[in-house]
């Protein structure tokens, strides 16, 4: 096992409505790699395959990560994908499109 993710989101990322692909985002338990530290965010390269059974989840780099807990959902404009990539959690970014919105 390579790196183990609690508080993690799937999340969709689209281009206007057009799918782009979809990644993991959570938080590191334990990272056998040596990549991440424990309770640094994560934030993977595209999904390309979910094994629920096994909860694990593999990305187009060959990392492996097991998932821990309930998982969520979530939906991101392009645009937004850089926040993500800096740690900004999905809910985080939500308030922030909701606050600049308002």
């Amino acid at each position: 096992m390579n790196t183990i993710v609690k508080d993690w989101h799937i999340v969709s990322i689209f281009d206007g409505e057009k799918t782009i692909g979809k990644i993991l985002w959570g938080i590191c338990v334990d990272d056998m790699t040596y990549r991440f530290a424990t309770n640094d965010y994560i934030s993977t390269s595209k999904i390309v395959e979910i094994s629920p059974n096994n909860q694990l989840i593999k990305t187009a780099s060959g990392s492996i990560y097991q998932v821990i807990g309930v998982g969520r959902k979530a939906q991101m404009q392009m645009k937004d994908f850089e926040l993500l990539r800096h740690g900004f959690s999905p809910e985080q970014i939500n308030l922030l499109n909701t606050a600049v919105s308002n």
